[in-house]
C-alpha cells in the first residue's frame, strides 16, 4: 500500500469515526441501559420482541439525535475547552451542517421506529426528550443559569418513560421513579466533573455552579443531591415491584456513593472530585444492571 493510499484510508477512518462521535455512543449506551428495566417490568409480562427491539432502537436513535444537535449548537464553546476541543466540529473534521442533518435524520428515525413498532406516546416522548436536550438545555439553560444541570437533568432521564410507554401506551409510577433516579444522579455527576474542569467552564463562559457560587457550595449541593438520590433508589424497589436483590444492592451502592460525596465535602481535592465522577458512572451502570437482573428474575419466577 502506497503512502498516499494509506493516508486516504486513515482520512476516511477519521471521518467515519467523527460521524460516530457526533452521536456520543458511550452516552447513548448508558441512556439505553437505563431504559432496560422499564422494558422488562412494564405490563407485568415479557413484551413482544417487536416492541422490545423497537423501543431499544427508538431510545438509542433519540439519544443520538440529541447528541448531534448538542454538537452543532455547542461547537463554539467546545473549541474553547480542553475536554471538548477535539470533537468533530471544532476539530474541523466535519462541517456544522453535518451534525444538524444527522440530528434531524436520527430524530425522524426515532419517530418512525417508535410509532410503527411500539406506541405513538413513546414516539412523542422521544421527540420531547430531543427538544428538551437540544433546545431547553443546550440552547436556553446551559449558558444562562447555574441550575442548567438540575433542570436539564430531565433530558437524560426519559429512557424509562419512553420504554414504559412503548410497552403499555402509558406512563406509570415505576417508570417515573426510574427516571427520577437518573434525574437526581445527574447533578452530582456533572458537578463533580465541573469541580476538576472548572478552568474549562470559566474559559467558555459557562455558569456552572463552581464558577458562579464557588466550590464549597458545589460540594454541599453534591452531598445533598446524593442523599436524595439514594432515597429515591431505595423507593424504586417496593414501588416498582423489585425484590431483595435490587434493594440490597441499591443500599450498598448508595452507601458507596454517599461516602464518596461526604469525603469530597469534608476533604476537598481534585483527586476526590475525579473519584466521585468515576464512581457515579459505575454506580449508575451497576444500579440499572441489578435492576435489570431483578426484573428478569421476577419475569422468570412469574
Amino acid at each position: 500500500m502506497s503512502d498516499a493510499t494509506r493516508a486516504a484510508a486513515v482520512g476516511r477512518t477519521r471521518v467515519l469515526r467523527a460521524w460516530l462521535d457526533l452521536t456520543k455512543p458511550r452516552i447513548v449506551l448508558l441512556v439505553l441501559f437505563t431504559g432496560l428495566p422499564a422494558l422488562l417490568l412494564a405490563g407485568g409480562a415479557p413484551a413482544e420482541p417487536r416492541v422490545l427491539v423497537g423501543a431499544a432502537l427508538g431510545i438509542a436513535l433519540s439519544a443520538a439525535s440529541a447528541a448531534a444537535f448538542n454538537h452543532y449548537y455547542d461547537r463554539d464553546i467546545d473549541g474553547l475547552m480542553v475536554r471538548t476541543r477535539l470533537r468533530p466540529l471544532p476539530a474541523g473534521l466535519l462541517p456544522p451542517a453535518a451534525a444538524a442533518a444527522l440530528g434531524l435524520g436520527l430524530a425522524w428515525g426515532a419517530w418512525v421506529v417508535l410509532t410503527v413498532l411500539c406506541h405513538p406516546l413513546a414516539a412523542v416522548l422521544a421527540l420531547a426528550s430531543i427538544f428538551y436536550y437540544a433546545v431547553v438545555y443546550t440552547v436556553w439553560l446551559k449558558r444562562r443559569t447555574p441550575l442548567n444541570i438540575v433542570i436539564g437533568g430531565g433530558a437524560g432521564a426519559t429512557a424509562p418513560l419512553i420504554a414504559w410507554a412503548a410497552v403499555t401506551g402509558r406512563v406509570e409510577l415505576p417508570a417515573v421513579l426510574m427516571a427520577a433516579v437518573v434525574f437526581f444522579w445527574t447533578p452530582p455527576h456533572f458537578w463533580a466533573l465541573s469541580l476538576y474542569r472548572r478552568d474549562d467552564y470559566e474559559r467558555a463562559g459557562l455558569p456552572m455552579l463552581p464558577v458562579t457560587h464557588g466550590e464549597a457550595v458545589t460540594r454541599a449541593q453534591i452531598l445533598l443531591h446524593t442523599l436524595v438520590l439514594v432515597a429515591v433508589t431505595l423507593a424504586v424497589g417496593p414501588l416498582a415491584g423489585l425484590g431483595p436483590l435490587y434493594f440490597g444492592t441499591a443500599a450498598m451502592l448508595g452507601a458507596w456513593m454517599a461516602l464518596e460525596a461526604a469525603q469530597l465535602y469534608r476533604a476537598p481535592s481534585t483527586r476526590r472530585a475525579i473519584s466521585l465522577f468515576r464512581c457515579s458512572i459505575v454506580y449508575l451502570f451497576l444500579l440499572f444492571l441489578v435492576m435489570t437482573l431483578d426484573a428478569l428474575w421476577s419475569l422468570n419466577v412469574a
